[in-house]
Parts: C-alpha cells; structure tokens; sequence
C-alpha cells in the first residue's frame, strides 16, 4: 500500500476549523455587502529569511494539498458555529455548501525560496480564498522552516546518512509533518512510525537506555537485543562504561555487529577512540552512530570524525532555532465588481514599517549563469521575458478546485537535492550571511 497518496486527513474528518475567526466573520460581512465573490488573487510569501540563513525550503505543499481538499463544513463544525454564535444562519448555509473551486499555483515542493518569492498563489472568489489563509500559513511556516534545517544539516553530513527521531519534542501531529519535511530537506530515515506509515518514509530504531537498565547486567541486555534482531543491530554503549560497553557489545554480537550508538559525552573524542577499539577487536566494519542534541553545526564539527550516521531530534523539528519562516498571505489583486469577466485591480497593504507589500499577480523565475549556477530570483507582475519563460517556477497545483499536482514524496526530495546544487557555492555555507541569491522587480 503506498499510503503517500492516499491524501488521508490529518487525524480530524475535516480541516475546516484549522482557521482564525476573523477568516469566517470577514466572510460573513463580504455576503452581505455583495463583495464575496469578487475574483481575488492571494500570494504567500515572506519578506525576509530567517536570520543569517542564505535559502529556503519549500515544505508541506503536499499537505495544503490534502487540507484544501478536506476543507469541508459538515453538520458538526456548522453546529459549533452556530451554538457559539459566531456566523449568521445565511453565512452558515452558505459553508454547508462549500468546495474550494478556485486554482493555486505554487514553488512546487523541495524547491528553494527568497525573500519575496510568490510562493503559493491562490485564486478564486473572496469568498473562497480567504478560507484558506490560516491552514495554508500553518502548514507551510511549519513544514518549511523544518525543511530548511533539515538541509542545513543535510548539507554538513555530506554522505552520511541522518536519522530524524524528534517526536518526543513537539506535538505528536507536528511530529508527522516534521518527519516529512524532514525527507524532504535530505533526511534518510526516521524514528516515527506514523510518519513511516502515511508518508512511506524508511523507519528505523531498536533501544534506549531503560532497555539496559532493564537488565541485571549490560551484558544481559545487549545478548536479549541481539537474540532478538540479530547481529546487525544497533548496541547502545553509553549507559555505563563506554569502553567496557564496547568490548562487551564485540564480544556478543561478534565481529559483524552492525552498529553502536554514542548519545552523550564528547563525541569528537569518544567517536575516535570507539573507532579504534573496534578496529582493535577486529569489528572493522561496525559502524558508528551519534545522536545527543545534535544541531548543523555540531554535525559539521564532526565532519573529520569516524562517525557513519547521525540522530537528530530537537533541533530539527524546531527549524534549528527558527520554528516558523514568518510567511504570509496577502490579498494582491482583486476584482472591482463579482462579474466573471472583471478586470483584476493591484491591490497592496500600504506601510510605515517593514511590511510594505507588493499589488498585482506575480510571476517568477530563475536566472542562470552559463554554466547552469542561478544569479537572481526574477519576480514580475507584467508579461514574462522571453529568455525567462522556460525558467518560471511556480507550477499548477489546484485547477477549479481539482489537485493536479500530488507526487510522490520522493519527488519532493530529489527535487530539493537538485535545487540546492543549482545555487551558488556559498549557499553551502553554515555561517551567517545574506541570502545567496537577491530578488529582482521587474
């Protein structure tokens, strides 16, 4: 079963109250004042990177997929609306009867992003669109921003694999979507198995500390694992004694013990001197996995290391120190009148401070170098320069109300993969800087 497109909910029958209440009041006031079904155009875009960070990731398109179509008012959400005394009755009658009919384009998902970058576009009547702003932020502020890290620290492993296990640290739904956006910025495996089973994401684990400690003896511990999942599997050997946990773990399992796992201490240190004992005990081809709070910048401190895999928990599903990418969803252009044929009008929210926004319906695309390296992110609201035409980069993903753009998610990550080798060198690097690439109007 390839549960990745089965566009199962997300443990509730409908999205349709993952929504702020001025999303349905506003609506309730554009019925009565015959401006809900004017045509409108909403965009998603930030205005600036986390700090010091260079690109972002594009998360969680899939998702807003599956939440657009479980958008639904069924008779129990209409019921808590109308006990709460928050819509009027024609408004509600209106919702029971509700389907997203209009078309969203977007940066399809692993794509890389900017300060500006139209990243989603949603368009339909008021009426519609306006539903959707708070779902589609949520996820793709979440699943972006753990995206990002993810590729960081994709970025110092280099070839080495990384394992997401970071479930214990959020909300056990967010712990799903983190594990996906995970994949997606260049995770291998993760440690959950509700990510593993609604996203076909490879799974992985086989003890923890209480394991050991559940035994009279370490040793006894390490023979019941290997008893029971064979020779190659991982042996825990922090608990006491790592050295004396080491020759143990040999000893048992033999020389063609998979794996051992460091999850505390100087693992700079601890890794080199493992690395020689096993080779000295003649397990020379056991592997060596670290975990313990590991952030990109610690992975990249190991990169000289003897170490073959990493675990990553808290500093993953948190965006490593930013959680959210401060997307947001403006309304951008709109019509002057609900006739069909209405010309669109530029609209923008006018500002003292930093968040001026830009009217119109925007395009964008990449400008390559000759050797293929992008130089700019183009953005435009008029007609697309012919040299750029075949390097826009939002695509279709919703067509009146139809999703024409589910995939596979490992789409999504070679995607991502392919991207990132396209941005210039210094893209790559861990330390602070300005984006890598700056946005041009056009």
């Amino acid at each position: 079963m390839n549960t990745a497109d089965l566009g199962l909910p997300v443990a509730v029958p409908s999205t349709a109250l993952f929504t702020d209440q001025y999303e349905l009041t506003m609506l309730q006031a554009a019925l009565r004042s015959g401006t809900a079904e004017r045509r409108s155009v909403f965009e998603v875009f930030t205005r600036r990177l986390p700090e010091g960070r260079r690109y972002g990731v594009v998360g969680g398109t899939g998702r807003v997929l599956d939440a657009v179509e479980n958008f639904r008012f069924d008779e129990t959400i209409l019921g808590f609306l109308r006990e709460r005394a928050i819509l009027d009755e024609p408004t509600l009658r209106w919702l029971a009867d509700f389907r997203f009919r209009g078309d969203i384009w977007g940066y399809p998902e692993g794509e890389v992003y900017f300060p500006g970058s139209p990243i989603m576009r949603v368009e339909g009547t008021f009426a519609e669109a306006v539903l959707l702003e708070t779902v589609i932020l949520s996820i793709l502020n979440h699943d972006s921003a753990v995206a990002a890290a993810a590729s960081r620290m994709s970025v110092a492993a280099g070839a080495r694999p990384l394992m997401e296990m970071g479930a214990r640290r959020t909300h056990e739904l967010s712990a799903v979507a983190a594990s996906r956006a995970a994949y997606v910025g260049g995770f291998h495996t993760t440690s959950d198995l509700a990510a593993g089973f609604r996203y076909n994401i490879p799974t992985v684990g086989t003890s923890a500390h209480a394991f050991t400690l559940l035994h009279d003896t370490e040793r006894d511990a390490f023979t019941a694992q290997v008893d029971s999942l064979g020779s190659g599997t991982t042996l825990l050997v922090d608990t006491f004694d790592v050295t004396e946990a080491v020759r143990t773990a040999v000893e048992v399992a033999g020389p063609g013990l998979g794996a051992v796992r460091i999850d505390s201490g100087d693992l700079l240190l601890i890794a080199h001197r493992v690395r020689q004992q096993l080779d000295e005990l003649g397990a020379t081809k056991t592997k060596i996995v670290v975990t313990s709070d590991l952030d990109e910048y610690a992975i990249a401190s190991l990169a000289a290391a003897p170490v073959d895999a990493y675990g990553v928990g808290t500093q993953l599903v948190t965006g490593s120190g930013h959680p959210t990418c401060s997307m947001v969803y403006k309304l951008v252009a709109r019509a002057d009148s609900e006739e069909p044929g209405a010309p669109l009008r530029p609209v923008a929210k006018k500002s003292m401070g930093a968040k001026t926004s830009i009217g119109g319906r925007k395009w964008a695309a990449r400008r390559l170098d000759e050797d293929g390296v992008a130089v700019a992110e183009v953005i435009g609201t008029g007609p697309v320069p012919a040299e750029l035409a075949d390097r826009q980069l939002a695509v279709p993903l919703v067509s009146a109300g139809e999703v024409v753009a589910r995939e596979p998610l490992d789409a999504a990550r070679e995607r991502h993969i392919a991207a990132r080798a396209r941005l210039p060198l210094s893209a790559t690097q861990l330390s602070r800087g300005e984006p890598v690439l700056s946005t041009e109007y056009v």
